[in-house]
């Protein structure tokens, strides 16, 4: 492990990222180029004395989570985000799964995105971040691991989940669901995870082999859809979709059909954000 190579590592990454380009606000007296220590450490969920630690080359070994809160909050890109697992004695975390690592593009839209639920998910619906207003509208993302961490495998192994939806549109979502995961399952090839998740599904009854039976396929790009809130009530809104350059992760964010109730239901999501609603947040999330 070399923590003294880490240091000036992060103190070099922290240096050429503006704080606009991660949705801070500059301020009237910057005596630094790019983000001082605070501001990384806030973005990262740490202690600033602990982010400066890390800086100085000292300390205890970063945990694998760390690590990839200071890849997010630094904006690194793949190799970079792998150059700062192995300085900490930490092998890269795999390409898929709630492991996998943001790509910064989709990080610089979620920040500028502070007016509209948004969040940015796996091909295989697992939430990787998510904005203020989307953990408000859909809750906090489960901290779930395995196919667990997929909203299509808990949708059709966790009826729970589909709360967050009226029960008449439940088909609906279980058809689109099933396309949408054909077309990555295709995506990815020979991945074993993936054929896992599938085989195991397979055997949950007769709905998901049902739909998989037809051999439909079709990538969910945007959908009409009804969202259930414990607070606002039922919101009709439009759910679109962003996608990165190899199709394995999307932005996905949420609008108001203009001149509807949802506009006003939105607006007001935005006031009262997470605040007071405890326990009633929906948690099945993930879409």
């Amino acid at each position: 492990m070399n923590l003294s190579e880490l240091g000036v590592f992060l103190r070099s990454r922290r240096a050429r990222i503006t704080p606009a380009e991660v949705g801070l606000p500059a301020g009237p007296r910057r005596r630094v180029p790019g983000l001082r220590r605070d501001e990384v450490a806030q973005l990262a969920g740490a202690s600033v004395d602990y982010y400066i630690e890390l800086e100085r080359g000292r300390g205890t070994q970063p945990s694998a989570q760390m690590l990839g809160a200071l890849a997010r909050a630094l904006r690194l890109d793949h190799d970079e985000r792998d150059h700062l697992y192995r300085l900490a004695d930490r092998p890269p975390p795999a390409t898929t799964g709630t492991s996998s690592h943001v790509q910064p593009a989709m990080l610089a839209l979620l920040d500028r995105l502070d007016t509209t639920p948004a969040r940015i998910i796996t091909d295989l619906h697992e939430t990787l971040a998510q904005n203020r207003l989307a953990r408000a509208l859909l809750g906090e993302s489960p901290r779930r691991t395995g196919h667990a961490a997929s909203f299509v495998y808990r949708w059709f192994t966790e009826p729970d989940v589909r709360t967050v939806y009226p029960e008449p549109d439940h088909p609906h979502h279980s058809k689109v669901l099933v396309h949408d995961l054909r077309a990555a399952v295709a995506r990815r090839g020979k991945d074993p995870r993936t054929a896992d998740m599938v085989a195991r599904l397979l055997h949950t009854g007769p709905e998901f082999t049902d739909l998989w039976a037809t051999g439909d396929v079709a990538v969910r790009r945007g959908d009409r859809k009804r969202v259930n809130h414990p607070t606002l009530g039922t919101l009709d809104i439009h759910c679109q979709n962003l996608f990165s350059e190899d199709g394995g992760q999307r932005l996905q964010f949420f609008t108001a059909p203009a001149g509807s109730p949802a506009v006003d239901q939105l607006r007001l999501l935005g006031v009262i954000g997470i605040q007071d609603l405890g326990e009633q947040a929906p948690t099945a999330s993930g879409r």
